[in-house]
């Protein structure tokens, strides 16, 4: 039975009747909701609608990413529950990017019944939705207090739980994983792209790049920025929509923003802002007129492909880089021998090109041919700089710079 979710449903009966709905919910700003006594309270009273227009989101969009989310808990339980209620000799845990969850899930759930049958060796998983965000992976960290408990194969993107010494960078500095396929060669769309960590720690296996969709209709005499110099100019103040609720994505633009411009480019970045919005939002509002439309809104480069209207917008993709965050692969060293089989098929063409051809996420396998523009180029952090910096503490804040300055230009 497909979910319908109605916005004058209260938070408290949105996620008594649908508990999975709390992870979008915490992921998008509504962190309140997480203590019992917020949600028995306040969401009482609160309804979906009431809340939704408190942060500016699009009702018809969200609605339909709660309703998603039930779906994917719901009906595609034969492809994931199985594999969560069996104990296995493998674990596999992580997030995967919304857009190629599924046939990333039916690839992997062929793999797994084909390696159990011919090796015995049992594979459970739990691959969540991007959309449940990176809370979903702190709260799991949270509970390990040694490696052994961690699972074989982490699979997600994300800067701060990955380095954050509270979080899985404390496992990181004692050795605990192993990247299978340092040194190999590389995809060659990432030439000269500091992208292999040097440290053979861990593996990044695609990338998400963040990208400028022009409203041409909006533009009027601006000049389309083609840059993240041109986008930060004070021309830009308060016409642009970020990506604030895409945690991963908006952290690893802060930290390239910061690295290269300095706080002054991060205050810049908070000027920007019309507001925060979901790319689904700005694909659903693309040629509809709607108030405080946005000139600009960086997206990941996927967003861009299900815009109908495509005279009235125009995809720039930047030309010093297109910022990109990074999916992990996290592979216990003490293990290898085991997991190599996992890991080959999580990096292998197969799902390298699910990712990069259904995606528009570039994969590191050399013999994916990714989909790209022509001379499209990358920007991305450097593991030099990650090992220079304690990357959690420069996201909190420059967070905080950026929330202040945006505050201050409203």
């Amino acid at each position: 039975m497909t979910a319908v979710i109605d916005t004058n449903i209260s938070i408290k009966e949105l996620v008594e009747k649908y508990p999975e709905t709390l992870d979008i919910l915490v992921a998008n700003g509504f962190e309140m909701f997480k203590d019992e006594n917020k949600l028995n309270s306040v969401g009482k009273i609160l309804k979906l609608g009431s809340a939704l227009k408190s942060k500016g989101f699009d009702e018809e969009t969200f609605v339909k990413l709660l309703e998603e989310k039930v779906e994917q808990e719901r009906n595609v339980s034969d492809v994931t529950m199985k594999k969560r209620v069996a104990v296995g000799d493998i674990k596999v845990k992580g997030l995967l990017p919304c857009p190629v969850r599924i046939p990333l899930l039916e690839g992997f759930d062929s793999f797994t019944e084909k390696f159990n049958e011919e090796n015995g060796i049992n594979i459970t998983y739990k691959l969540e939705a991007a959309s449940v965000g990176a809370k979903f992976l702190e709260e799991e960290i949270a509970k390990v207090e040694s490696e052994d408990e961690l699972p074989d194969i982490f699979v997600s993107a994300g800067f701060e739980t990955f380095f954050d010494k509270r979080a899985i960078g404390r496992f990181k500095d004692n050795g605990v994983f192993v990247n299978p396929y340092f040194g190999e060669k590389l995809n060659d769309d990432f030439n000269g792209v500091d992208i292999e960590d040097p440290k053979g720690d861990y593996t990044i296996i695609s990338t998400v790049p963040a990208v400028f969709m022009v409203n041409l209709q909006e533009i009027g005499d601006l000049k389309v920025p083609e840059s993240w110099a041109d986008l930060l100019s004070e021309e830009y103040y308060q016409k642009v929509a970020l990506p604030v609720g895409d945690f991963d994505l908006f952290n690893a633009i802060l930290i390239s923003i910061y690295k290269d411009f300095g706080l002054e480019g991060v205050e810049k970045l908070g000027k920007i802002l019309l507001k925060s919005m979901h790319p689904a939002q700005m694909v659903k509002n693309a040629g509809k007129k709607v108030a405080e439309k946005p000139v600009v809104t960086i997206m990941p480069y996927f967003f861009t492909k299900m815009v109908r209207d495509v005279s009235t917008m125009k995809v720039v993709w930047p030309k010093d880089g297109a910022i990109i965050s990074p999916i992990f692969m996290l592979v216990k060293k003490e293990r290898l021998e085991i997991l190599k089989p996992v890991a080959d098929f999580i990096f292998s063409k197969e799902v390298g090109e699910i990712l990069s051809h259904k995606g528009l996420f570039p994969s590191l396998n050399s013999e994916v041919k990714n989909i790209l523009p022509e001379n499209a180029k990358f920007r991305w952090v450097g593991w030099e700089y990650i090992y220079e910096n304690d990357i959690a503490e420069l996201i909190k804040m420059t967070n905080e710079v950026f929330e202040k300055s945006a505050d201050e230009v409203r």
